[in-house]
């Protein structure tokens, strides 16, 4: 950092609370980065991305430009999902000499549905310190104005781009009774819809939050039923990186029914009825009939 830039970072009378923790060497610092909007950059973070030897960064173009916001300069490292075992090694060696390297992806924090990942299993590894430091979350962002009133998540992520494999993702899902947290990008959000359609119940309530803190966030919720009318009504409901939530299972009885619903789910995408029936009693010890019927539910709700 220049004298510049540390003269203009200490004239923010709210970093100095940030100066006065402690930031230990031989480090990597984990920084969550805005999703859009780039006043949702912490003050922690910034004076960490001030002070570390080098920024380990997705993209060195986009990492730079938020850096520059900010009248601030550091050394990059390109570590995106080509290179991440590689560039692990380079910085373990430059942690072991007692560098501070701060861990960035694009947009978010590293590791979820981003790379970084790997890179934290091999620091860990090496014994080596791991810091992290949160920030903007779609997902968080995205459940919090929801509206849907659950204690329980479960982050899904991208689903596969196979129309086959996504099939069979969502089936696994359908007994969950934790609301789903889907990211997905915008040329595949009809495919997307398509399949949540073809698989849950359409009274099912989803959420899509679009372009989460950037000028033309849109956040809309409605039955899977009317999912498609209401993407499809307008052209610019295709563009931009989505959260879509999706309402979890209703509660049908105790944790063994929700077990055995998962699994009869799951052999239904390479079974037939009576097959995957036959298959989850041997495994669940529920009665073959009674999930044949529940078989029989699924795969109409989902035709």
């Amino acid at each position: 950092m220049t004298e510049q830039q540390s003269s203009t970072i200490a004239q923010l009378p709210v970093l100095s609370e940030a100066a006065q923790q402690s930031y230990p060497t031989a480090t990597l610092y984990i920084v969550a980065t805005p999703i859009g909007n780039v006043a949702d950059i912490s003050v922690r973070a910034l004076h960490v991305l001030g002070m570390v030897d080098a920024v380990a960064c997705e993209d060195t173009r986009n990492t730079g430009h938020l850096l520059s916001r900010f009248g601030l300069s550091r050394p990059m490292i390109a570590a995106h999902q080509h290179n991440e075992r590689e560039v692990a090694d380079k910085i373990i060696h430059r942690l072991q000499a007692g560098e501070r390297i701060a861990l960035v992806s694009d947009a978010g924090t590293p590791g979820v549905s981003d790379p970084g990942a790997r890179i934290v299993d091999a620091v860990r590894a090496a014994g080596l310190r791991v810091v992290p430091l949160p920030g903007a979350s779609a997902a968080i962002a995205a459940i919090s104005a929801s509206g849907l009133v659950n204690d329980q998540f479960h982050f899904v992520g991208f689903l596969p781009a196979k129309a086959k494999q996504r099939e069979a993702a969502l089936l696994a899902l359908l007994g969950t009774s934790a609301t789903l947290v889907l990211y997905e990008a915008p040329h595949r959000i009809v495919d997307c819809v398509a399949a949540l359609a073809a698989v849950f119940p359409p009274a099912r309530q989803v959420v899509f939050a679009r372009e989460l803190t950037k000028l033309f966030e849109e956040i809309h919720r409605c039955p899977l039923g009317q999912a498609m009318a209401w993407v499809q009504a307008d052209a610019h409901r295709e563009k931009g990186e989505f959260v879509v939530l999706v309402e979890g299972a209703p509660a049908t009885g105790d944790a063994g029914d929700a077990e055995a619903e998962r699994i009869l789910a799951i052999l239904l995408a390479e079974c037939s009825v009576k097959q995957a029936a036959s298959l989850a009693a041997q495994i669940t010890g529920r009665k073959k009939n009674a999930l044949y019927e529940r078989a029989l539910q699924i795969k109409g709700d989902a035709g």
